[in-house]
């Protein structure tokens, strides 16, 4: 075929090819497939696996750290992406993965939390990330515990500012 891109004639889609750089962390292939004009946000945000996993999840799931890095830098990519079968997010999946991988699951860990995922979503098990964590693992545990405190004040200082409409400014009227 003139112009195919993407291994079309080769019989994959775009999002298995998305899926499968994600896995594999071939940055390779996921450049050339971010690059195909078809694929956008909403297209990264809906392309799943069988049970739901995102390239984010896949990503994280794997330690693909490299391939975690190029999907976060797309625009309007959902971070906290809940798939169907365990109701899990990236998050969640980069847990596991340090609970086998624990310098390397770090990182993915930290790069989730940097890109703003909420570890305080819950999976089908009602279970943060931070539940699944390896008790041994007093690093992990750490940095979560950091990243919910942080999120919760955040949260608190939005309503604070919210509800404060009767300070020194409104008295100037």
């Amino acid at each position: 075929m003139t112009g195919t891109t993407l291994h079309e004639d080769e019989g994959a889609s775009p999002k298995e090819l998305l899926l499968e750089a994600a896995r594999r962390n071939n940055t390779d292939l996921l450049e050339e497939v971010l690059g195909d004009k078809r694929v956008d946000a909403d297209f990264l945000n809906h392309s799943t696996d069988g049970v739901g996993n995102t390239a984010l999840h896949v990503a994280a799931q794997y330690g693909s750290l490299e391939a975690l890095d190029h999907l976060l830098d797309q625009e309007g990519l959902e971070v906290d992406p809940i798939n169907r079968m365990e109701k899990e997010t990236p998050l969640h999946k980069a847990v596991q993965y340090a609970n086998k991988e624990k310098v390397h699951g770090l990182e993915v860990v930290e790069m989730l939390i940097d890109a703003g995922a909420d570890p305080r979503i819950r999976n089908k098990q009602k279970q943060r990330p931070i539940d699944i964590v390896d008790p041994r693992d007093t690093k992990l545990r750490g940095v979560l515990q950091r990243a919910e405190y942080a999120m919760t004040a955040g949260d608190d200082l939005v309503a604070d500012d919210d509800e404060d409409d009767h300070g020194p400014a409104s008295d100037s009227d």
